[in-house]
């Protein structure tokens, strides 16, 4: 069985434009290339079209991994319980004197440089089912730092 993963309402509203964007879109632009290539004539020397089958094999590989991706998708429910940390939190914390907010996310949609952190990444798992006032510690390759939880948002 395969791994679940996380998604917010919109993050699966994402993936499922990209791909119906690649099974639409790219597959038609792809065949058009493809085609363009063929008509060129011989095929053995034709960087055209090793560049198409190239970009057609990546294209099918990513709509693989959407498809499986979204088949064993999880929506986040949001709780009635707003004073703990969870999947689909958005918490502000402080640490060494700085305000990070921080918005805890399946690992397919996390982007750490915008905030969003995968439930799955040691930060993640250190906040989830924590309350505001709490402090947790995470150990990182330059040492130890504390973050006070000081708001939750759903």
């Amino acid at each position: 069985m395969a791994n679940q993963t996380y998604l917010s309402p919109e993050g699966m509203e994402t993936l499922k434009k990209e791909l119906q964007e690649l099974k639409i879109k790219k597959r038609q632009e792809i065949a058009k290339r493809l085609q363009e290539a063929k008509d060129l004539g011989d095929l053995s020397e034709n960087a055209e079209y090793f560049e198409a089958k190239e970009a057609q094999s990546l294209n099918e590989n990513r709509i693989a991994e959407l498809e499986d991706l979204l088949k064993n998708a999880v929506v986040i429910k949001t709780s009635s319980d707003e004073n703990i940390v969870m999947i689909g939190s958005t918490i502000e914390t402080k640490s060494e004197g700085n305000i990070d907010v921080f918005n805890i996310v399946g690992s397919a949609e996390a982007k750490p440089q915008e905030g969003k952190i995968s439930n799955e990444s040691p930060l993640g798992r250190a906040f989830l089912g924590k309350r505001a006032g709490d402090e947790v510690e995470i150990k990182t390759p330059g040492g130890t730092v504390k973050y006070k939880i000081i708001k939750i948002e759903k």
